[in-house]
């Protein structure tokens, strides 16, 4: 939208800054699936941040709201790719405008105390934020990649609160409150009311993840490494016993009952090569594991990519490389290995394997506001199953920054 005839400049001077953003991801599977399909999925996004020091003299404090909506097709589930992991990250949660984010937040003690509150998912704060790759194995947080019944990552947002103190000038505790509560990822309660500032009823627990953070230059160049432990009240069901502990497929009763969940991440981000915060090589290591009772269809993810930026002295472009290996659970294959030999003519399929991603990408960006990521992705075992067909899926994704 440009600079508004200087407006937009003069607003940011007084504290109010706004971002608008359209991508679109775009896919054709060439191999896998049963049929060969292309498919796109996009989201609209808008936000305001409000410096309150800057327009009301409240220090130290900011106010950020964000709407995005989505729109658009599903290629894994068009084509029957029976993936663990989608190859378009941006499509899901509805297909539909969300309150995506709408937090105060305030420092304390020299800005060595911070605490946020109002909604948003938990991977606004906590986990791996970055996400250039179109695979979701590679995007974002993994913990609300794996385990998405209970960590939601953008655009779903819950009433959260969120406490960071810097224990140093390069290290952080943070500990987070967020409320768990199935109706926010209802599909009929996404289509109408995801946009709306509301107290929905349904509220099952709490999730509450605590992360230990150190931010360091080694040999003057960034880096970011976090440690971080989930605590989930709300519960789930069991994969494989039922509420006497026997073999839930033998004898078809409820699933037992786990009033509690745990599960773990780590993430690290480190530029290898050339100038701090420019050209150069990045490294990302990430890897997540949960318990294995109730995690699933996957129940760890790990993953490592290299991020090459500014490559032939082209200050906005990337070249990206990532591999992700999701592995499918035990637990939930034992149950289904059980049913499908107890009901033949009712049989399905599964995986209890390792279901591996490869993603190559090359971010082009003609202007500083306007990308193109041809992309190619290559999915071995798919489902975590050796029995299944591989798949390639070459992408677009396309980003524009209005």
């Amino acid at each position: 939208f440009g600079d508004w005839n200087g407006t937009r400049s003069r607003l940011e001077d007084k504290g109010i800054h706004f971002d608008f953003g359209y991508t679109n991801e775009a896919g054709h599977n060439f191999e896998g699936g049963d049929r060969q399909i292309s498919r796109a999925t996009d989201q609209w996004m808008g936000g305001v941040k409000l410096d309150l020091d800057k327009l009301w003299g409240w220090h130290d404090t900011t106010f950020q709201t964000i709407i995005t909506n989505r729109n658009g097709r599903n290629l894994d589930a068009d084509a029957g790719l029976g993936n663990l992991q989608q190859t378009q990250e941006l499509y899901g949660r509805g297909q539909t405008t969300w309150l995506t984010r709408m937090v105060l937040e305030r420092s304390f003690f020299n800005q060595r105390l911070a605490i946020k509150i109002g909604r948003d998912g938990e991977n606004g704060d906590f986990g791996y934020s970055v996400c250039d790759f179109q695979s979701l194995a590679l995007c974002g947080s993994n913990e609300g990649n794996v385990f998405g019944r209970y960590w939601f990552n953008w655009p779903t947002s819950v009433w959260m609160t969120r406490i960071k103190y810097q224990t140093s000038k390069d290290t952080y505790v943070q500990l987070g409150v967020y409320q768990q509560n199935p109706t926010y990822v209802d599909n009929e309660w996404m289509r109408k009311s995801a946009w709306k500032i509301n107290f929905p009823g349904g509220n099952t627990g709490l999730i509450l993840p605590l992360e230990f953070g150190w931010t360091p230059k080694l040999n003057g160049l960034s880096g970011s490494y976090k440690l971080g432990l989930v605590f989930n009240s709300a519960g789930l069901p069991d994969l494989y016993n039922d509420v006497d502990g026997q073999p839930r497929a033998l004898t078809g009763k409820t699933a037992q009952w786990h009033n509690q969940s745990y599960s773990g991440y780590i993430a690290v981000r480190q530029q290898l090569t050339g100038e701090d915060g420019g050209k150069g090589l990045d490294v990302s290591v990430r890897a997540t594991t949960g318990d294995r009772r109730t995690s699933g269809p996957i129940s760890q993810q790990m993953t490592v990519a290299f991020e090459y930026h500014s490559p032939f002295n082209r200050p906005d472009d990337i070249v990206g490389l990532g591999v992700a290996a999701d592995k499918a659970s035990s637990l939930q294959a034992a149950y289904q290995r059980m049913y499908n030999a107890l009901h033949p003519h009712d049989a399905v399929p599964f995986g209890d394997s390792y279901e591996y991603v490869t993603e190559l990408f090359y971010h082009w960006a003609p202007l500083h506001s306007l990308a193109f990521q041809p992309g190619l992705q290559y999915i071995r075992h798919v489902g975590g199953s050796t029995n299944t067909h591989d798949a390639v899926v070459v992408d677009l994704k396309t980003t524009i920054v209005f």
